[in-house]
């Protein structure tokens, strides 16, 4: 039986392995304080002050990740060749990759890949939509219910009642505030919440699918794929299906 020879290569540059263990990190708390939020009342935080403060920290906490999540998707057509979303987006051809690489999955002897292998490109561009669309609907709401960056100062002016001054309204605090507007408002931005809050039940969901793809690759595979993603660097057994540009 002849012994596998195991060659190493250079993969995941830095911005991309930054992005990658930001974007798990802020996730992950970004979840556990919008349980908090979501079971304040159970846990016994009753008190207007402490409400607005968990949401705060959910919404700084969100900064990090909205900002992280915009620096990848910029990256994404500049960075290396496996971090650039022409090689991730699936395209002309990938028909034929993906049922390629599924029947040799079929077989026992799974196709390695020097990127994302054809299943890994449609999870990313999956997770990449979700979190774009939890970026967006959740800058939404922290500019609705308090007046957050960037666009906190315009939902302010809109609800101000007329001559008073918007940068003095307080969040769920109804001084100052034309009460026709504000229902308005709460109209608005109900729908945002919603998605918000759905999409991240489907992302907590997608995680843990991710993880156990990652780990039946790994056994599968060999292909290091937790360790990649601190070094940059895969180690695989076979020639990659992607190793010519």
């Amino acid at each position: 039986m002849t012994e596998a020879i195991l060659k190493r290569y250079r993969v995941w540059d830095a911005p991309t392995r930054i992005f990658h263990w930001v974007n798990f990190l802020s996730v992950l708390l970004l979840i556990i304080v919008g349980i908090v939020m979501l079971y304040k009342r159970d846990i016994g935080i009753t008190s207007l002050d402490a409400k607005i403060a968990i949401k705060e920290i959910h919404i700084v906490i969100g900064y990090v990740f909205s900002l992280n999540l915009f620096i990848r998707l910029v990256w994404g057509f500049i960075g290396n060749r496996f971090a650039r979303w022409s090689n991730i987006i699936p395209g002309k051809g990938f028909g034929t990759v993906l049922s390629s690489y599924i029947a040799s999955i079929k077989t026992g002897h799974p196709q390695q890949f020097l990127g994302h292998n054809p299943l890994g490109r449609l999870a990313v561009v999956v997770l990449m939509l979700m979190l774009i669309t939890q970026a967006v609907t959740g800058l939404v709401r922290a500019g609705t219910d308090v007046y957050y960056p960037p666009f906190g100062s315009m939902f302010a002016a809109e609800v101000a009642a007329d001559g008073v001054n918007p940068a003095t309204l307080k969040p769920y605090d109804k001084t100052g505030v034309d009460p026709v507007k504000l229902k308005e408002l709460g109209a608005f931005k109900e729908p945002f919440g919603e998605i918000h809050l759905y999409v991240a039940y489907a992302l907590m969901l997608m995680i843990l699918l991710h993880i156990f793809a990652v780990v039946k690759a790994e056994i599968s595979e060999g292909s290091n794929l937790v360790s990649a993603m601190f070094s940059g660097k895969k180690v695989l057994s076979r020639d990659p299906e992607d190793l010519k540009e």
